[in-house]
């Protein structure tokens, strides 16, 4: 380790992910089903409102908070969902920059934060920075959350409790049960439930259902990237309590200082788009891939939101599966980037249906 680096910067590694991307730009043909990236094009008055903005001059810094047509038109639609008096949004610098300023804002070293196993892979490195540490809260085989293991796991160090749904890895949507009592319990022990919701519009078989709904005190995280295909954009937003949200913004003030400028004007675009079709051709998608494993043999899940379906190996570990996957370019990811189990693996569905026919077959062969 070089002298100059923080002991921080020990702790990690490059994502498992990043480094899957990395080989897949090495092969001339590879079966791709590893990225968690829509796989459709931004919507035309997306693209256009970006482009008039460029033209428009609107190119430098806009205000922390983000521009206020942008900011007025994503509060009006919260106020309408949850009729909170006390909740405000901030436009963030991506999802990513959302939960690195809730982190910051929120997690002292030595506090617990909560977080569901199997895993988003930056939650624990996001944590690990702010000298945090997570409480693991297994959920195998079907992804549920079982409130009652939260309230086991609860301390006097426990600030805050990570949701993620639809989630990544697994695609599973917590229901209205669970939801609710996570929401309740988090509030009658006074910590800090964050709500991360990159994938709200991509659910399948039923609405989400926010905690925010029976707490208040709720911070939300959501985004543009996965709904509007333009995750090299970076743009997100959070909402939640005022007291908060003015924290967050002053910390971004320091740190990404504001969401790209011109961008902004076209996610205010894209709040018009109707993106139903791109919903449904993804709902599709999961069921071609998720009929083609079970009639396969795999065990699996079947997830009801995002892009992702998270199936059990047939034998070995997960990293032996992958490898022998990759052996043949299909690139998968196998599950021990997401948890602390090696017993599964990560496709994404966000491709072509051609190529989810030919990784359906190369693991028909592989089992």
């Amino acid at each position: 380790m070089h002298p100059w680096l923080a002991e921080r910067t020990a702790k990690f590694d490059s994502s498992g992910i990043r480094k899957v991307f990395d080989l897949a730009a090495q092969m001339r043909d590879p079966i791709n089903l590893s990225i968690g990236q829509p796989d459709f094009t931004v919507p035309e008055a997306v693209k256009e409102a970006a482009i008039a903005a460029i033209w428009g001059d609107k190119n430098g810094y806009s205000v922390t908070q983000g521009i206020p047509q942008l900011g007025e038109a994503i509060q009006a639609r919260i106020d309408a969902e949850y009729d909170h008096s006390d909740r405000r949004v901030l436009i963030t610098s991506g999802t990513s920059g959302a939960l690195v300023l809730a982190a910051l804002a929120m997690i002292n070293p030595g506090d617990e934060v909560i977080v569901f196993d199997p895993y988003f892979v930056m939650y624990p490195a996001l944590v690990g920075m702010v000298g945090g540490r997570c409480v693991m809260i297994d959920t195998y085989p079907d992804f549920r959350i079982d409130p009652e293991r939260v309230a086991a796991a609860i301390t006097r160090r426990t600030k805050m409790i990570l949701l993620n749904s639809p989630a990544n890895p697994t695609g599973a949507v917590a229901g209205e049960a669970e939801v609710r009592a996570l929401a309740e319990l988090a509030a009658r022990h006074n910590i800090a439930l964050v709500s991360d919701e990159i994938y709200r519009e991509f659910c399948y078989d039923a609405p989400l259902v926010c905690p925010a709904r029976w707490n208040d005190q709720t911070i939300v995280v959501d985004g543009f990237s996965k709904t509007y295909g333009v995750t090299g954009w970076r743009l997100g937003f959070v909402h939640g309590p005022a007291a908060v949200i003015d924290k967050l913004t002053m910390l971004q003030q320091y740190t990404f200082v504001c969401a790209p400028h011109p961008l902004q004007w076209a996610a205010l675009a894209a709040l018009d788009v109707d993106v139903s079709q791109y919903v449904a051709d993804y709902r599709h998608r999961r069921d071609l891939v998720v009929h083609g494993l079970i009639d396969a043999g795999y065990e699996v899940t079947k997830p009801g939101g995002a892009f992702y379906i998270f199936p059990k190996v047939p034998n070995g570990t997960g990293s032996e599966f992958v490898a022998r996957a990759i052996a043949k370019e299909l690139l998968i990811i196998p599950g021990n980037i997401f948890s602390g189990r090696d017993t599964h693996f990560r496709i994404s569905c966000a491709a072509s249906e051609a190529t989810l026919l030919r990784g359906l077959d190369v693991l028909r062969r592989l089992l």
